[in-house]
């Protein structure tokens, strides 16, 4: 069984805003376009024009209807990936040590050529976040795009994962979530941030921010037409060319 290290020198992740995501599946499209051309084995498709596709994903967006204590009900688009836990459940019940925990960064990996794709870490991991990849027979998971944060021949902007760098919404954040002065950590304390199914006792990395109450356009008893100020007439009475078309349109 592989160990997880005491202490990681990073705890690189992602911090997701549920208020602003919009459920557009960018990140899950670019996702699966960088995993599949550059890192490990290919995502795979299985029958996917046909009656019964299927395939891998490393990131998927699920969608639910929420009704708040007070308030509307709310439509809330929920991303999911592999939340790198500091006590990660999948690395330790791996029979072959093909999952582990990065020291230097925290970053939860899977060694394909080690991987015999038992199945034991999907099993153990309480989020569903990994993935066996049928046409390959190994275990995929989200790798934060190990090759894309640290490759020196991108420009600096594109150095954070294919997700965070698509994301029409700015819904998506990355940075080290173990330094308390950098941007995710401020925005993590500044909304209150928080844990997927703590009571799990993982600790993961990833960070979401909680959706925000809507604010109500009317009271109960009103209603509100959104297209009456287009409605209005621009002018009572016609001028110029408009006036004279109109005045000879009545005598026809």
């Amino acid at each position: 069984m592989t160990q997880l290290p005491t202490l990681t020198q990073k705890k690189l992740g992602l911090v997701i805003d549920l208020d602003t995501c919009v459920g557009c599946h960018a990140c899950v499209i670019s996702c699966k376009g960088w995993n599949t051309e550059n890192y490990g084995a290919p995502l795979s498709d299985q029958d996917p024009y046909g009656a019964d596709p299927s395939g891998t994903f490393l990131n998927r967006v699920h969608s639910y209807e929420v009704q708040p204590a007070q308030g509307d009900a709310q439509l809330i688009h929920f991303p999911k990936s592999c939340l790198h836990c500091e006590d990660a459940p999948c690395v330790t019940v791996c029979p072959t040590g093909a999952s582990y925990k990065r020291v230097e960064d925290g970053i939860v990996l899977v060694n394909e050529s080690d991987c015999i794709g038992c199945g034991l870490c999907a099993w153990a991991c309480p989020y569903g976040a990994r993935e066996m990849d049928a046409a390959e027979g190994v275990m995929k998971k989200c790798t934060l795009c190990v090759d894309r944060i640290y490759n020196e021949n991108l420009p600096e902007v594109d150095r954070e994962p294919s997700c965070v760098r698509t994301c029409p919404s700015n819904a998506r954040h990355f940075g080290d979530l173990g330094d308390p002065d950098s941007d995710v950590s401020k925005l993590v304390a500044e909304r209150g941030g928080m844990d997927l199914m703590p009571e799990q006792g993982t600790k993961p990395v990833n960070q979401y921010l909680p959706p925000r109450l809507k604010d109500r356009l009317a009271q109960d008893d009103e209603q509100i037409d959104i297209l009456a100020p287009y409605l209005e007439p621009v002018a009572t009475e016609a001028k110029g060319f408009l006036n004279w078309l109109d005045k000879t349109l009545e005598k026809l």
